[in-house]
């Protein structure tokens, strides 16, 4: 069993917490590390992940806010389960994903965030 004391402050949200020890767990027990491949353009990211052996079936890829999650099925042939946090929003409605000869790749869109400006008026 692993146990690590952990302090939580103000500094600290949850999901971030989260995040943070799901990277370590990865990092630490996951052996050979499945480093992707990222390039980067002003709309979107590009990851191309090795996925030998494994289909379009047998792969699931969630998204969700500036976290990608690429998990095999419980009765695929291999086994995979990783996440990636990109520095801002995933546009789901502008990504797509694209498996050919044991290569996962995704296009991941940028979320611009929308303007939240108010004007008030003088009286």
């Amino acid at each position: 069993m692993f146990f690590s004391p952990t302090l939580r402050s103000a500094h600290f949200a949850p999901r971030a917490y989260d995040r943070a020890f799901e990277r370590f767990a990865s990092e630490a027990f996951a052996g050979a590390r499945r480093s992707p491949l990222v390039e980067q353009d002003d709309k979107s990211w590009t990851l191309s992940l090795d996925v030998p052996g494994l289909s379009r079936e047998d792969l699931t890829v969630a998204i969700e806010g500036a976290v990608v999650r690429i998990e095999s099925k419980a009765e695929a042939k291999r086994q995979i389960k990783v996440a990636y946090e990109l520095p801002q929003a995933i546009d789901v409605a502008a990504s797509e994903a694209k498996l050919e000869n044991g290569v996962l790749t995704l296009k991941l869109g940028k979320l611009v965030p929308a303007s939240q400006v108010s004007h008030l008026q003088i009286n």
